[in-house]
């Protein structure tokens, strides 16, 4: 069942590069949060639906009603939802996709990812999404936790798997020091995205 709220989103033209694709926006908890709301504009104007899932860190960055208003859509906060609006949304919203981004992605979820930890609504899609549609994450923390043998595992793991990585870039981060971690940039993770999007037709909508 999909359950995205009726309607196409926001600005969506059937002549643009993505129209027809579904896009599942993950966003966790980080400064770079701010570039997920440039992303999900860029994803909209290049013409995919978009659905914005976010987890409770993510939220202490960024407001779900700044990505509402970007989507066009419901954001979904929680896996428990109440009892009369009740959905299995962690499969639905993962069926319905063509592509699940998590950007940022923390060290903690890219953990929980290829450790198979479903805690949250991102983790929990983010373990539903196999089989259903491609992964895309894109990391984002300070260039010690991105260097450490535990996420150099984590992420030999998914990238195993058949996930896909974009960045991080190297740069200033937000706790001053130098390095890698930065997320990537809105569009070079539009330009992934695209091009993971482009060598599949859109899943038929129902």
């Amino acid at each position: 069942m999909r359950i995205n709220p009726p309607g196409p989103t926001m600005g969506k033209h059937t002549d643009s590069p993505l129209a027809e694709y579904e896009v599942l926006m993950c966003v966790t908890g980080g400064i770079a949060a701010y570039k997920s709301a440039d992303l999900v504009s860029k994803l909209v104007q290049s013409g995919a639906g978009v659905t914005v899932a976010m987890s409770d860190a993510g939220r202490q960055f960024v407001t779900p009603l700044t990505f509402q208003a970007l989507s066009g859509r419901r954001v979904y906060l929680s896996l428990w939802q109440p009892a009369g609006d009740y959905t299995s949304q962690h499969i639905s919203l993962t069926e319905a996709a063509d592509l699940m981004i998590i950007a940022p992605a923390t060290a903690d979820i890219i953990a929980k990812t290829a450790c198979g930890i479903a805690d949250d609504l991102v983790s929990t899609m983010a373990l539903s999404s196999h089989g259903a549609c491609p992964l895309l994450i894109a990391p984002a923390m300070n260039e010690r936790m991105w260097s450490a043998p535990a996420t150099k595992a984590n992420v030999k793991t998914l990238s195993d798997r058949g996930t896909e990585f974009v960045g991080p870039a190297e740069g200033r981060l937000a706790c001053g020091t130098v390095g890698p971690g930065r997320m990537a940039e809105p569009l070079e993770i539009l330009s992934a995205a695209s091009k993971l999007l482009l060598t599949q037709k859109p899943k038929k909508k129902t």
